[in-house]
């Protein structure tokens, strides 16, 4: 009983971790992209489309990918070249992405999916509970920990990730030392929806393989609360991931058990526990300034 919680809250973590730190990267460059959500139903209704055409799910992963990081794209020429409001621009694009989604996902409405198979590694999947939880799980689960390794590695130990958070944290100063900030944060953005449609390619093809329109259910601006909650940190990242992902099954399993509360009450837990995370690191003025970029948000027109 407790193996296959665990197992359904890893399934519902996954997308959060993977969307949160595409969107870690984009604001250590400065960007503050509040398009994720859309990105993510975007990367879902790609992913879904692109497997059930060709029957396989890792074209779909591909094209849920592809998919986010396109999309961002033009997040990014309205708000790096065009240097429109970012606030108001990832809000724009979010509405877009579930309008847009709805009409290319309506062919694929009650079709059934192309579930993405788990990988079993040999000998170490025979482990009592650890080897089914940890060796024998999809492909998004091991992408996610190997971002999370892989970005930590890279913002805090590479050349480029010092560059990153160069500009996060003073923009003029990192131009006039001769970096492209521009360029720089367009590939920060694209890595960002990537993240973002690989997040929503997981949802329609491993944790509810199919199409629903708004299949995303508000996971995009869980992912926002996240990368606050984690300080810009991924190993944080990866922790609050889990914990949002618990509290969402916690309330499946609540209703499942007839626990004597509203459905409704019980639905609205994990975005209550988002508020009520805010609420608690809001009280923290100190740290967060310390740990925000200093130029997440602010348009930046290098000089001519």
């Amino acid at each position: 009983m407790f193996e296959a919680i665990l197992l359904t809250v890893i399934t519902a973590s996954t997308p959060l971790v993977i969307a949160s730190l595409g969107e870690l990267v984009t604001e250590r460059a400065g960007v503050l992209n509040l398009g994720v959500e859309g990105m993510m139903i975007m990367g879902a209704v790609c992913a879904f489309a692109a497997a059930q055409l060709t029957g396989s799910p890792h074209l779909g992963i591909l094209a849920g990918i592809l998919g986010g990081a396109i999309f961002s794209l033009l997040f990014g020429f309205l708000t790096l070249t065009l240097v429109a409001n970012q606030v108001a621009t990832g809000l724009a694009l979010t509405i877009l992405g579930l309008g847009l989604s709805g009409q290319i996902g309506e062919a694929f409405v009650g079709q059934p999916g192309v579930k993405l198979p788990p990988i079993v590694i040999p000998l170490l999947s025979d482990i009592p509970f650890v080897g089914r939880v940890l060796f024998s799980q999809d492909l998004t689960f091991y992408l996610s920990i190997a971002l999370v390794i892989g970005i930590n590695w890279f913002l805090f130990r590479s050349r480029t990730g010092l560059k990153i958070r160069a500009i996060g944290d003073s923009h003029a100063s990192a131009h006039a030392l001769g970096i492209n900030v521009i360029r720089t944060r367009y590939l920060a953005v694209m890595f960002g929806g990537a993240c973002a449609g690989l997040a929503g390619a997981q949802l329609s093809l491993v944790y509810t393989p199919q199409w629903v329109e708004n299949m995303s259910a508000g996971r995009g601006w869980i992912a926002l609360a996240l990368v606050v909650f984690a300080s810009w940190r991924p190993w944080r990242v990866l922790a609050g991931g889990y914990l949002f992902g618990a509290v969402g099954v916690g309330q499946l399993h609540a209703q499942a058990f007839g626990v004597g509360l509203p459905s409704q009450l019980l639905s609205a837990l994990p975005y209550a526990a988002t508020i009520v995370v805010l609420i608690i690191i809001s009280h923290n003025r100190r740290t967060t300034l310390i740990n925000t970029p200093a130029s997440l948000g602010k348009p930046f027109v290098p000089d001519r």
